[in-house]
């Protein structure tokens, strides 16, 4: 090693001598294992300075574990105490004990590989231009598929009616019939500037994100970040997409009620709409739009109570009604011993 360089140091191919720069900052509620995977990969990033997790909730053994691993790992803090305030507020949270000179908002559920961070940060200086910046990078699913939210357009009332109702399928091509969503288009094959990019993995330097205040704290849950990405790109940001860092994103690894987390959602997605076009539209037609995000709220708690309901009596998808005579049987047998 060479012996000018210090611990934290590490050098370059160009031969200049960088410390590590970024605060990884996690919020967890209730993730389970996909936390501890997550939290040591990022803790193996040459370029991370230190990996702060934010307790918005967790069951007490894993506080305790993460109490424990904060004592000993150097590189790791853990922000406990202040109960489920939301992911937007624990973002927020997180970056201000961040000591960084980059923020790297990332999901609990979500596993950078090696080298993912320096090249996030390559990528983002780059394109940068001297602008404020932010970057993300290629979320995959398990099987290695692209998975949506990388890659996004502005939400609007008439995108969100579109991805709602698939009115893309009428007209493909058209432009005014684009989805929200774009990983079903090809993958750019460089770093490009996106509209918007997901709050799983989201790269900016720390002066930036504070520059628009932060996460808007407003959102509990879900659409904060398609709200950071129009607030940061109105106030002249650059958001910036490269397809060439993948990372790992589980998805839906929190143990929290999928009815509450669609309600959230729905309340996240009429709040944006009613805050940032107001007077875009005809008379009614954001109402509309936040009408149909709560019909779509109501059929998917219906779905997941009556999948739930079904479960309990012994019927799934996949064997139907004869597990419920399964179930049926079973108890006849105990009430016979």
């Amino acid at each position: 090693m060479d012996p000018s360089l210090g611990p934290d140091d590490k050098r370059v191919d160009s031969g200049v001598i960088t410390a590590p720069s970024v605060s990884v900052v996690i919020v967890t509620f209730y993730t389970g294992p996909l936390l501890w995977r997550s939290v040591h990969a990022a803790l193996e990033q040459s370029s991370v300075k230190e990996v702060i997790v934010v307790d918005n909730g967790n069951w007490p053994a894993t506080v305790s574990a993460l109490v424990d691993m904060a004592a000993l790992e150097p590189k790791m803090k853990l922000v406990t105490g202040q109960g489920n305030i939301g992911f937007a507020a624990g973002c927020n949270l997180g970056a201000r004990a961040a000591e960084g000179q980059e923020i790297f908002i990332l999901n609990p559920d979500a596993i950078v590989p090696a080298g993912a961070v320096d090249i996030l940060l390559e990528e983002g200086r780059a394109a940068a231009n001297g602008a404020p910046w932010m970057i993300g990078g290629r979320l995959i699913n398990p099987d290695g598929t692209e998975q949506a939210g990388a890659r996004r357009r502005t939400l609007t009332p008439w995108t969100a009616l579109v991805e709602m109702t698939r009115l893309d399928r009428l007209a493909p091509r058209h432009p005014y019939f684009r989805r929200f969503n774009s990983h079903e288009t090809p993958c750019p094959g460089k770093t490009i500037q996106m509209p918007v990019i997901s709050g799983a993995c989201m790269l900016m330097p720390r002066m930036d994100y504070f520059a628009i205040g932060g996460m808007d704290e407003g959102y509990f849950l879900h659409a904060e970040d398609i709200d950071f990405c129009l607030r940061f790109r109105a106030d002249g940001g650059r958001v910036l997409y490269t397809p060439k860092a993948d990372i790992l994103h589980m998805k839906s690894s929190s143990r929290a009620n999928k009815v509450k987390v669609e309600r959230l959602k729905a309340q996240s997605l009429n709040r944006y709409f009613r805050r940032h076009y107001p007077t875009q539209y005809p008379l009614g037609f954001v109402s509309f739009v936040c009408g149909l995000v709560w019909v779509g709220f109501g059929l998917r708690a219906l779905k997941s109570v009556g999948g739930s309901a079904l479960a309990l009596l012994g019927v799934n998808r996949r064997h139907g009604f004869g597990g419920l005579g399964r179930a049926i049987r079973a108890a006849r047998r105990t009430n016979n011993r």
